[in-house]
């Protein structure tokens, strides 16, 4: 298949618009391209990490990287969301039980299954096959069941892992002691769920990130633009759902704004740090283009 035949069936799959060509042909597929040399280089598997908070296009980056270097190299290229790692309802609710009450809402560090991850990415690092990686229905709040899993039948080439806070680092003691928010202050005023997150973070999360090889991070340009993506994700998700689902499963405009609010600190902690570790970083405007790209060795 030729690059312009492969550009616009990906596209054509992904719904995209027509003005997404040359952000792709830009940005995208250099990166693909950078990703694929050092490959060559180092040998398989190669681990590549991708940042970029709620909205922020890191699913499209990943799945547009995992189907260039497949169709055009022949590689068995794998994309895992760590969102797939969430624990269940049942078990976040135990947490929330012993620790604290927010514990009970996916999304930050310590509301994923990380044991399983770092089973998973010891088998990828191993050239394994046989085995499942998870996927989670963000509809039902619980991961799928298993025979819904994605399974590797084959020793993958490049793993792609993207993430909204994969790679963000720890904070210090002194910056957990004052909230940065209203749930902060009204919820946590003991700090004692932001600091369990971020001990999990440095405890469980920081530990995998020795597996990656190369990092890049799309850099949001303020935090305000987070809640206007989440919107347009959840509308998306409506789409996909049955009348009845729309109405218990989806969150309206009040409930997003409290939402992305257990996401804040290490949004924010994330684009202060990643610029100073990631290999690739994607500067965004307001409309979530790219304005610039810096590259590291």
């Amino acid at each position: 298949m030729s690059k312009k035949n492969m550009l616009s069936t990906f596209m054509e799959k992904n719904k995209l618009p027509e003005s997404f060509k040359l952000l792709i042909n830009k940005s995208y597929l250099p990166l693909a391209e950078r990703i694929f040399a050092q490959y060559q280089n180092q040998g398989a598997p190669y681990f590549v990490g991708i940042n970029g908070c709620q909205g922020s296009g890191k699913s499209t980056l990943s799945d547009y990287i995992c189907y260039h270097l497949s169709e055009t190299y022949n590689l068995n290229i794998v994309v895992m969301s760590l969102d797939d790692f969430y624990l269940s309802r049942d078990a976040r609710s135990k947490l929330a039980q012993d620790i604290h009450t927010l514990l009970k809402t996916r999304g930050v560090p310590g509301t994923h299954n990380t044991p399983l991850l770092k089973a998973v990415l010891d088998k990828v690092k191993k050239r394994e096959s046989g085995f499942a990686i998870p996927r989670f229905n963000k509809a039902t709040d619980d991961p799928y069941s298993e025979d819904q899993w994605q399974h590797i039948e084959k020793p993958i080439d490049i793993l792609i892992l993207e993430g909204w806070c994969w790679g963000v680092t720890a904070q210090t003691d002194e910056q957990l002691l004052q909230p940065i928010n209203a749930l902060e202050q009204e919820k946590d005023q003991d700090s004692i769920w932001r600091s369990y997150v971020n001990s999990e973070l440095l405890t469980h999360y920081q530990p995998l990130y020795q597996y990656f090889d190369f990092w890049a991070a799309l850099q949001v340009p303020s935090f305000d633009s987070v809640y206007r993506w989440r919107l347009e994700q959840e509308q998306k998700l409506i789409k996909t759902l049955s009348p009845t689902d729309q109405q218990s499963k989806v969150m309206n405009e009040e409930q997003i704004l409290s939402f992305i609010q257990y996401f804040q600190r290490l949004t924010t902690h994330g684009m202060q740090t990643l610029p100073i570790l990631a290999h690739a970083i994607y500067y965004l405007d307001e409309n979530r283009c790219i304005t610039k790209c810096v590259e590291k060795d």
